[in-house]
């Protein structure tokens, strides 16, 4: 009988850790991919459609996905202290959300700097793609999501943004 008590008490601490783990580490990264993967297209592409330039698509997506990954460090971590919520030290939840907005921002950005905009353009939708399906990914797999549903929600917001950069661009 102890035996069962022991192991139903490792049940829950390793069930803690775990949802510690989702709110402290893997939700603000997903919020930061999310955010950086979403948010970057539309000046990204706006400015690579509207230019023609590689070279300057790339600097545009470098200063959003930036600009990006600073604005949700700071919101992220002023948006509360993590005691009451049980999410963890701010300033590490600003640095993870941070880091995280960078990456999803950036890589779909260093496609640019192939000097031929339609090539850069091709790969840039591509890393988008697999972006999309990572995230779609994370949140299935974390979070225990519909694949698919993640996929078409995820999808649904970053053709909306990529759109609204598309349109932009050709004004």
């Amino acid at each position: 009988m102890s035996h069962l008590v022991e192991d139903a008490e490792r049940a829950l601490h390793i069930e803690d850790v775990d949802r510690a783990f989702l709110l402290k580490v893997v939700q603000p990264s997903l919020v930061g991919l999310i955010d950086g993967s979403i948010s970057t297209l539309a000046p990204l592409f706006a400015a690579a459609f509207a230019s023609g330039d590689s070279h300057i698509a790339f600097l545009v997506g470098t200063a959003a996905a930036i600009g990006a990954a600073i604005s949700m460090a700071f919101a992220e971590g002023l948006s509360d202290t993590g005691e009451h919520t049980g999410r963890g030290h701010p300033a590490i939840r600003g640095l993870i959300v941070g880091l995280a907005t960078f990456v999803g921002g950036i890589f779909h950005t260093i496609p640019f700097l192939v000097p031929d905009i339609t090539l850069a353009l091709y790969l840039a939708y591509l890393v988008v793609g697999i972006e999309l399906i990572v995230i779609s990914y994370i949140r299935f797999h974390y979070f225990k999501l519909s694949f698919w549903s993640s996929i078409a929600q995820v999808v649904f917001g970053g053709a909306l943004v990529f759109l609204a950069g598309v349109l932009i661009g050709n004004a």
